[in-house]
């Protein structure tokens, strides 16, 4: 079962995240990592949807199979 999780980071100084569907947070952590290899997870969590709405993240586009 997928779930949505945002997975926080930092690229070139600069702190980021974005919003991932997987089955866990190494999951989404790793799929992160894969697209941002420059990228320093900082945090992953199940998304929410209140806190999410006042400061909306990207969304990640899924992995070619």
């Amino acid at each position: 079962m997928k779930q949505q999780y945002t997975v926080g980071m930092t690229v070139n100084r600069k702190s980021e995240h974005v919003n991932v569907e997987a089955e866990d947070a190494l999951v989404a952590a790793l799929m992160v990592k894969l697209d941002k290899p420059a990228a320093h997870i900082n945090y992953v969590r199940p998304k929410n949807k209140r806190g999410d709405r006042r400061h909306p993240s990207h969304e990640m586009s899924a992995p070619a199979a």
